[in-house]
């Protein structure tokens, strides 16, 4: 018999098992190692914005991350009284037509100048606010960065400059 040619082992079904489990255990044990170390976690924000007589909030941006925990006080330092010169701050979803929204709105006050049909363009609303009322609105911002609109819903003071920009970008 030629030393060069050897009959095939044959492995026993206990040692294939065997062999079977090694490798399956490799590959576990590689998706265990070190990893990319975790994003760090974006700070909560908070912030507040003062509203006046003269119809404009004193922040016209905010700056977020995407995901980034908000904290919104909207404080009105008016004097005139909430019938004639209430005020919010409502943050609205990307791609809501302000306009509409804001006209839509304009015969509910006793909803704060929102049509009820219209609450699913809403990400976040203060209520609506008297002299030296202020209110706290606690939310996420948006996952996918871009501008989001933030208006106050009374009659005629989105249209004057009561508005701003909620930015959220990486």
């Amino acid at each position: 018999m030629n030393s060069s040619h050897r009959p095939p082992l044959r492995q026993s079904p206990a040692r294939a098992f065997g062999l079977f489990l090694g490798a399956a255990l490799a590959v576990l044990l590689a998706g265990c190692g070190p990893s990319a170390p975790p994003a760090a976690a974006v700070p909560d924000k908070s912030i507040t914005v003062t509203a006046n007589d003269d119809m404009k909030y004193d922040t016209a941006k905010i700056d977020a991350k995407p995901g980034q925990k908000l904290r919104i006080t909207l404080q009105n330092t008016g004097t005139a009284p909430k019938f004639s010169m209430g005020h919010n701050l409502t943050v609205l979803n990307k791609g809501t037509n302000v306009n509409k929204f804001i006209e839509a709105g304009a015969e509910h006050a006793a909803e704060s100048y929102i049509d009820p049909a219209m609450k699913g363009n809403i990400i976040a609303t203060t209520k609506l606010l008297g002299p030296g009322e202020s209110d706290t609105i606690t939310f996420k911002a948006p996952m996918v960065p871009a501008d989001y609109d933030f208006v106050c819903t009374f009659p005629g003071h989105a249209a004057v400059g009561m508005k701003g920009k909620l930015v959220v970008a990486p």
